[in-house]
């Protein structure tokens, strides 16, 4: 892939219930793994979803929370079966998961049990435990999907009754580009620093400038309509909720 492309896989799993004592994945599998895929933090229709057998029962407590019954999963292909295509699909990627060490204990044991030599996640990807950065974000506050998605005003009607892998993804997927999508550094390349080509090719661009017929037709100015306005200051509100001040609202940056 491109330099200049950068690939963010996000994902999220749903697992037969959790070890009281020890490590939480010791004697649990995972039965859901829902990815999704987003190229120049642009979010893609590209993603991996897939149920799958534990060859174990799904604990009471993990049921109500997921929904995903024994029954279900009976025809379900086994972690081994489908070992390839999950790797081929996140390889190379920053993977971005919320409580990163949860879902990576799960994973991690579920590639031991098909080989014990398999290498560990962490050496396909690039890992980014976006609770990390929430915490650092919002320090003290509740720092769960759900209070992320309430504090970016996302939508997550979907997860209300039961959670799902693959909802919870795209979930945070839009939490991830909403915490991670404030003003960046603005850098200037120096002439001097660019290669002979690209400088001439500037230099030819700026003396067609120069010398263009300036007796152009003036551009055609479109103003907002009432509806625009409407959806511009309901967009607005939503910034002035999350980050308080709202800079546009200022009256020094008010566009008419």
């Amino acid at each position: 892939m491109s330099a200049d492309i950068i690939r963010q896989i996000v994902l999220d799993t749903e697992t037969t219930g959790m070890n009281k004592f020890g490590l939480h994945y010791v004697d649990h599998r995972i039965i859901e793994i829902g990815a999704v895929e987003i190229i120049n933090r642009h979010l893609t229709d590209n993603k991996f979803h897939v149920y799958l057998k534990p060859n174990r029962v799904v604990d009471i407590e993990a049921f109500q929370i997921h929904g995903i019954s024994n029954q279900f999963l009976q025809d379900k292909p086994t972690f081994s079966e489908i070992i390839n295509e999950f790797l081929l699909f996140i390889r190379d990627s920053e993977l971005i998961i919320h409580n990163a060490p949860f879902d990576l204990g799960f994973l991690n044991q579920e590639l031991q049990i098909c080989n014990k030599n398999q290498k560990k996640i962490e050496s396909y990807c690039t890992i980014i435990d976006s609770l990390k950065l929430a915490r650092k974000k919002f320090p003290g506050q509740r720092n769960n999907l759900d209070a992320l998605c309430e504090r970016y005003s996302i939508n997550n009607d979907k997860r209300r009754n039961l959670h799902s892998a693959l909802i919870d993804a795209r979930l945070l997927a839009n939490v991830f580009l909403s915490m991670s999508g404030g003003q960046t550094k603005m850098e200037f390349m120096k002439i001097t620093n660019m290669p002979n080509n690209k400088i001439s090719n500037i230099m030819r661009l700026n003396n067609s400038i120069k010398h263009a017929n300036t007796n152009r037709t003036s551009l055609k100015i479109i103003y907002a309509d009432e509806q625009e306005k409407l959806a511009h200051e309901e967009y607005l509100d939503r910034i002035q909720k999350i980050n308080k001040n709202c800079i546009w609202r200022n009256d020094n940056n008010t566009h008419k």
